[in-house]
């Protein structure tokens, strides 16, 4: 059985100069046929990820492998990886057939076996029959979808996407997420996307990288990350969140907003100082007698599935609610979670320690609490 990691990075470092590092002693492991997103804000470090795997430029320090091998100096054109850039880099005097047969014809193909690949890529992006069509002619979805198939006819291990579909418009946009997961999935290769997009994020990767100045700050599948954030930035980065301090009281209770509640968490030292995160879709609006918090409501806005509603509270913490339920700006009411909602952070854990500690919950779990 072929082994199921296709890239590795070990303490890859990457600077210029003497500035700070774009990237920071990053390791991690890519495995072969899934869909994986590096996550961040412009500068974070998440393009030079993607280019270091392509072989555009050198880590300053640590080792790239690409099936085993090593492959620091190995030059872009040796590297069975494609990238589909965020302008799609198409040529603009070349049709669509010659621009998915490009790279073909660069390896000398014959034209019987030209034709049948790209006919075959096209089909794979439902372009059959566009192949005459001029660049200038097709629409922004058209055009990734050349990009892609010219990515795909040359039947790379790895496809590279960075950010390819931040020109497209919102509707275009979601569109073109649905196509590009399910081509990753009838082609069953490695597909690697770089996006500063959350919602892009959790739709389509099998499993997510958050990175922040040059560090992976969390990894896991999208559930896991939104569920369980290991810091404020990831809990603030992966969708919106209310965040604010509190104090581990002892196994399953904690304290914040001056008052004690029950939660799920366990492991911390009495009376440590904790981060603890409750999403908007955790909180009820209901009565102030029935409700955990009581606030007061200071603004709404209709998002069209549900009402986003900004509450404080008397110690003027804001709480963000997602619900179906409409609230009136000025009135007072209770808000209620359940115990499960109540995510608690501990300040400066790593992603080991905090792996570690979620495999503690899971064998209280199996041998119950």
């Amino acid at each position: 059985m072929a082994n199921a990691t296709i890239i590795q990075f070990n303490n890859v470092t990457k600077q210029y100069d003497n500035d700070p590092p774009v990237l920071d002693n990053v390791s991690f492991e890519i495995e072969r046929g899934k869909f994986y997103t590096l996550l961040g804000p412009s500068g974070c470090g998440k393009t030079t990820i993607l280019r270091l795997i392509a072989g555009f430029m050198e880590p300053s320090k640590g080792e790239i492998f690409f099936n085993g091998k090593k492959i620091n100096q190995i030059p872009a054109n040796k590297r069975q990886v494609n990238t589909v850039f965020q302008d799609y880099a198409l040529f603009p005097h070349l049709n669509v057939f010659e621009n998915v047969a490009f790279g073909l014809r660069i390896k000398k193909l014959k034209n019987a076996e030209i034709q049948a690949k790209v006919k075959e890529a096209l089909s794979f992006v439902n372009l059959s029959g566009y192949e005459n069509r001029e660049i200038r002619e097709m629409s922004g979805g058209q055009r990734q979808r050349v990009a892609i198939a010219r990515a795909i006819v040359n039947e790379p291990e790895v496809i590279l996407l960075d950010e390819p579909l931040s020109a497209l418009d919102l509707k275009l946009r979601t569109e073109m997420q649905y196509e590009l997961r399910e081509l990753q999935r009838r082609l069953g290769i490695t597909f690697i996307f770089v996006t500063h997009d959350q919602e892009e994020a959790l739709a389509m990767s099998d499993e997510i990288f958050v990175i922040n100045k040059g560090t992976i700050q969390q990894s896991g599948t999208p559930t896991d990350i939104y569920d369980e954030p290991i810091n404020r930035f990831v809990a603030d980065f992966i969708g919106e969140s209310n965040i604010v301090s509190g104090k581990m009281k002892k196994d399953y209770l904690v304290e914040f907003v001056g008052r004690e509640f029950d939660c799920v968490d366990m492991g911390f030292t009495p009376n440590e100082p904790v981060e603890i995160v409750i999403r908007p879709e955790d909180l009820e609006i209901t009565s102030l007698e029935r409700g955990k918090l009581q606030v007061k409501v200071d603004s709404q806005l209709f998002r069209g599935v549900h009402y986003e509603i900004s509450c404080y509270d008397k110690d003027g913490n804001e709480w963000l609610v997602h619900s179906t339920k409409k609230a009136n700006v000025g009135d007072q009411i209770g808000l209620y979670f359940d115990p499960e909602a109540i995510h608690v952070m501990r300040l400066g854990e790593t992603e080991e320690e905090f792996d570690r500690r979620l495999e503690t919950y899971a064998d209280v779990d199996r041998h119950g609490k």
